[in-house]
């Protein structure tokens, strides 16, 4: 996901990506731990693009 994106989106969808984000988040952990997970990278780039949904989210509050 593109900070371009991100910044387009309201604070509403922001939160609710950043929840969605967050169980994806869950569910990789989940199956990295029980061998399960194709592909470990996408973990760090779930983690990547939680970060950029909350500094856009903080932008937007002040």
């Amino acid at each position: 996901m593109k900070a371009n994106e991100i910044r387009s989106m309201s604070v509403g969808e922001l939160e609710s990506k950043l929840a969605d984000l967050k169980k994806d988040l869950f569910m990789l952990r989940m199956q990295h731990a029980t061998n399960h997970l194709d592909n470990p990278v996408r973990i760090s780039a779930v983690r990547r693009d939680i970060a950029r949904v909350k500094t856009v989210l903080r932008e937007k509050q002040n």
